[in-house]
């Protein structure tokens, strides 16, 4: 694992490089390996510095072995390697010579933390070099020190924006704050570790102190909290017994369901990126999207930055520069943000060409249509597009609801139509579903799965059916949010019940995040599938019709003003009859009258409300593998984290639904079906309830 050199100068080099791997995690041996190492410096007194390094392309060291901890957090058997680790990290900060890490590539949690016990740090300037203590994401600490020796190198304040944040940095911002001491050229990395040696050990920093004082982060993932109360408790004792409080609080944390999930997670994450596919993976380099508006301008700016040259085509010059104005739009705020550079962005923006022509697509390997969510609009669209592709081109719909088979019976070949929803905005939701017609062929999809993870989304296969996944168990949540609204509850109630359970934001807010009016077609489209549980609600038809359709118009059941949110008073003009008990004068769409508040919600609690809202997912999730739309509960449970934030700590609907105990869910959507029989729960959570089984295996 860790190859040893000693040169003229009597410099020791301690080069990781695991065998058969692109990358060094530290295990137990790789550990074990290390102490090894230390064992000879420290016997040999001919030595004069240590400089850890890497042989690997693009990762110094990723960190401890996620599997193992996952294995030792279930087991009870974490204390022991965490404190292996601490060890033998102390050891080589306590070295009687100076010590360095070269890094290059990925120096990520305990791949940083052996940097930190080294006196000094110097960098590569190469964008695979990523720095930081990503922890607290996985509802972890840094334990191997860095709660301890981050802020005595950089400042009580700094290193818990660091440790809280679990970001990783680029060397130039790593250098910025302090993670390193020196940015260098790749070919340079040594010989300037080397100088930095001369220097000798590095003087012991001064109890860092806390000179204002840091809020508790409001997360219901309990990590960043743990870690800043590590970090506080640091300030004012030794070294020896900060590492003991790391020790403590990653045991106890690793014990828990929500870091469980959420480690859990990161490996569903590596699952889809990589897939199972055999098939050597074409490079796409062109595409074409029918479709300039706000998802199809997305997806056009999100293909060109990975590289993809692409004609983005609507009927007419107005909409394309709508289009390509908003594709400016979002390059802009990635380089605003540092995501990205200028040159990269106008890189970017060359590779789009808009047109409003029909065009030969022979050459394009892609095709996406992004047209009008309307059946008869995307029909007409398909029958176009199977003149103009080639024998080979992928002709795909990024429809949310509407059947991908009914668009490729209208072409000439259907087995090359499939679905690629993509989610908004595209920039920065990962997620694409990947939907299978029936007439679908194998080729198509596997070709479809290598161009999603080209262009670096995640895709989860869906079956064709309404709603396909996301929207088909989003959707009875959202409009019972609104029923409840309509019963006489806030929205800020509504909301802060389910942001205090863990969703990103509230059920309403989200709605007017979507558009009211995009709410009320889709709702309408699974309403025609599904009945009842995805029915419309009076006040979602008022809204619409009185054109409050959400954000983009400034009110929806909010009011906004730039990023400022706040209550619209403009619905209470509807509430306030409803509220009181009365009846509405004038009937809305189809009849649909107001209903009078419901006394039963009076006294509803968050927890009432949350879990209420959740167990519709819950059983519309379980209804998605019954119905085999997913192949696996994993499908659903990631694609809802990743689709909608679903509280990533919860592990998805299903997941949640386990350790919630699958007999109490049963229970309770028995309890509200005795009232409104959409509540009704599906066989297979009846069954797995009745039989004591999981849809998972422990």
């Amino acid at each position: 694992m860790i190859r040893r050199e000693v040169d003229d100068d009597h410099i020791c080099t301690l080069t990781f490089d695991r065998p058969e791997s692109g990358a060094n995690i530290f295990d137990a041996a790789t550990l074990d390996e290390l102490n090894e190492r230390l064992d000879f410096v420290e016997s040999d007194a001919s030595l004069r510095g240590l400089i850890i390094a890497s042989a690997k392309k693009s990762i110094f060291i990723a960190g401890a072995d996620l599997k193992t901890l996952l294995q030792q957090s279930q087991s009870g058997e974490m204390r022991a390697f965490i404190a292996k680790g601490q060890r033998i990290f102390s050891r080589l900060a306590d070295l009687k010579i100076p010590s360095v890490a070269a890094i290059h590539g990925a120096s990520a949690g305990g791949g940083y933390e052996v940097a930190l016990a080294c006196d000094y740090r110097v960098a590569t300037d190469d964008p695979a070099t990523r720095i930081g203590l990503p922890e607290t994401t996985l509802g972890l600490i840094p334990a191997w020190g860095g709660c301890t020796r981050l802020p005595r190198v950089i400042g009580a304040e700094k290193a818990a924006e660091v440790i809280l944040k679990g970001k990783l940095y680029s060397a130039q911002e790593a250098l910025k704050i302090g993670l390193v001491d020196e940015v260098v050229p790749r070919d340079q990395l040594i010989n300037r570790a080397r100088e930095k040696l001369r220097a000798g050990k590095r003087k012991p920093s001064a109890a860092p102190k806390l000179d204002q004082e840091i809020p508790a982060p409001r997360d219901r993932n309990p990590a960043p909290a743990a870690a800043l109360e590590v970090i506080k408790k640091s300030l004012s004792t030794s070294a020896e017994q900060s590492l003991a409080f790391e020790l403590d609080t990653i045991v106890d944390l690793g014990k828990t369901e929500s870091t469980q999930n959420l480690i859990r997670n990161f490996f569903l994450a590596e699952k889809y990126k990589k897939g199972s596919s055999r098939m050597p993976a074409e490079r796409v380099v062109h595409a074409a999207v029918i479709g300039a508006g706000v998802m199809g301008s997305g997806i056009a700016q999100w293909l060109s930055s990975r590289g993809v040259t692409v004609i983005l085509r609507d009927i007419a010059r107005e909409q394309i520069d709508h289009g390509l104005a908003n594709v400016e739009k979002i390059y802009a705020d990635a380089v605003k943000r540092g995501l990205i550079t200028e040159e990269k962005a106008k890189e970017g923006r060359a590779r789009i060409c808009g047109s409003t022509a029909p065009m030969e697509l022979r050459d394009v390997r892609f095709v996406i249509e992004a047209a009008s969510e309307k059946l008869s609009v995307k029909k007409e669209v398909f029958r176009e597009l199977a003149m103009e592709a080639g024998p080979k081109t992928i002709v795909a719909t990024n429809t949310s609801a509407l059947p991908v088979s009914a668009l490729a019976d209208v072409t000439v070949s259907p087995e090359h139509v499939i679905g690629l929803h993509f989610f908004n905005p595209v920039s920065r939701m990962k997620l694409v579903e990947v939907v299978i017609a029936k007439e679908t062929s194998e080729e198509t999809r596997e070709r479809s799965l290598a161009f999603v993870r080209q262009i670096g989304k995640l895709p989860v296969i869906v079956r064709d059916s309404p709603g396909f996944l996301v929207n088909r168990v989003l959707f009875p949540y959202l409009l019972d949010a609104a029923e409840l609204f309509e019963a006489g509850l806030e929205a800020d109630k509504i909301d802060t019940a389910l942001v205090q359970w863990g969703m990103p934001m509230g059920p309403l807010r989200l709605i007017d995040e979507i558009g009211v009016d995009i709410a009320v077609d889709i709702g309408n489209t699974l309403e025609k599938a599904y009945g009842r549980r995805d029915h419309v609600s009076a006040v979602l038809l008022w809204l619409r019709d009185g054109q409050m359709l959400g954000r983009k118009t400034g009110a929806g059941f909010y009011k906004y003003e730039g990023k400022q949110q706040s209550p619209n008073e403009g619905i209470q003009t509807w509430r306030s009859p409803v509220v009181a008990g009365g009846v509405d004068p004038g009937s809305i769409e189809g009849g649909a009258t107001r209903q009078p508040a419901s006394p039963r919600l009076v006294g509803a609690t968050a927890d009432d409300i949350a879990h209420r809202l959740v167990f519709l997912m819950v059983n519309e999730a379980a209804r998605c593998v019954e119905e085999k739309v997913v192949d696996l509960p994993e499908d659903a449970d990631y694609g809802m984290i990743l689709g909608t934030g679903f509280a990533p700590f919860r592990g998805g609907p299903l997941r949640f639904a386990e350790h919630f105990g699958l007999k109490k869910v049963v229970a309770e959507l028995e309890r509200l079906a005795q009232t409104e029989e959409k509540f009704l729960p599906c066989e297979i959570l009846k069954k797995r309830a009745r039989d004591e089984t999981r849809f998972y295996e422990q």
